[in-house]
């Protein structure tokens, strides 16, 4: 057998970004320093004859809870059961990083969703890609721009939406090139947060993590308001009603989704705050 699985190095990553591009997920540009940080041992390369030929991820957080991403073969190299192999090696790799119990999540694309079910991972939601053309909207007074000061407020209100800590991902996010990073803050304190990125095709909006519709409007409009003119995306969780609500308001179409699904229990999450995911790699 010519083909071996090992970790990626740094560069290989940027590779893996590449395919990614090239299967339409659109990633951000920057998005690779932020993953790698998260954490570089969670990188895989799947080589055959000394040649990169399939990528995947697996990052665990602290332990806690595991994301697999960046599942990707050759195109020249499918149905091969290549792809079996990287699956069964990440999800074995993952788990002896994770606590025990600990679960995996994923966002994978729909056509391969039975073939997630069959290595056991459980169908939770689908997560939509809107998109729309950026406009200018004026917003509310306590949209304001996040500032260093922040972070331990906003990394209570991640943690509470994304279900674990995650602090090295979060401080990496909040200090992208290319990105703006947005607060609602109101008498009652911080009600939400946002983040917009430049990706390969247009701006993404992730997270959009709120207390209420009201919040998450306002931080649309001032994400969403800072690149007018320029396409925009937000991932939404098809389950939040008032994500969906949103972004039909905005005149936002569906062009892309992922199933997320679950190997182990799904964490029991707020979705009616959540109304854009970060990543579609890292969860």
């Amino acid at each position: 057998m010519n083909e071996k699985i090992r970790k990626m190095t740094r560069n290989e990553l940027l590779t893996a970004v590449d395919w990614a591009k090239k299967e339409g997920w659109n990633p951000g540009l920057n998005d690779a320093d932020v993953f790698w940080k998260t954490d570089p041992d969670g990188f895989y390369a799947l080589e055959k004859n000394g040649k990169m030929i399939g990528s995947i991820s697996g990052v665990s957080y602290n332990g806690r809870f595991g994301f697999g991403g960046f599942f990707i073969i050759k195109p020249e190299y499918r149905k091969q059961r290549l792809g079996t192999r990287l699956a069964e090696y990440l999800i074995k790799t993952l788990i002896s990083r994770l606590d025990e119990g600990a679960s995996i999540g994923i966002d994978g694309v729909f056509n391969m969703q039975p073939t997630y079910e069959k290595w056991e991972f459980k169908f939770s939601h689908r997560n939509l890609r809107m998109e729309s053309i950026a406009r200018k909207h004026k917003h509310s007074s306590n949209v304001k721009e996040i500032t260093e000061n922040d972070f331990e407020q906003i990394l209570e209100l991640d943690k509470e939406c994304f279900g674990f800590n995650r602090t090295t991902f979060l401080k990496a996010l909040l200090s992208l090139p290319d990105s703006k990073s947005l607060k609602y803050v109101n008498e009652r304190g911080l009600q939400g947060y946002g983040v917009i990125r430049k990706c390969v095709t247009g701006n993404k909006i992730g997270p959009l993590f709120v207390c209420n519709y009201e919040v998450a409007e306002e931080l649309f409009k001032g994400l969403a308001g800072s690149v007018a003119g320029e396409t925009v995306y937000l991932d939404i969780p098809e389950i939040n009603k008032n994500a969906v609500k949103l972004a039909e308001k905005y005149n936002m179409k569906e062009m892309f989704g992922c199933a997320r699904m679950y190997y182990g229990n799904a964490p029991k999450l707020p979705y009616e705050k959540i109304y854009g995911v970060s990543t579609f790699e890292l969860g």
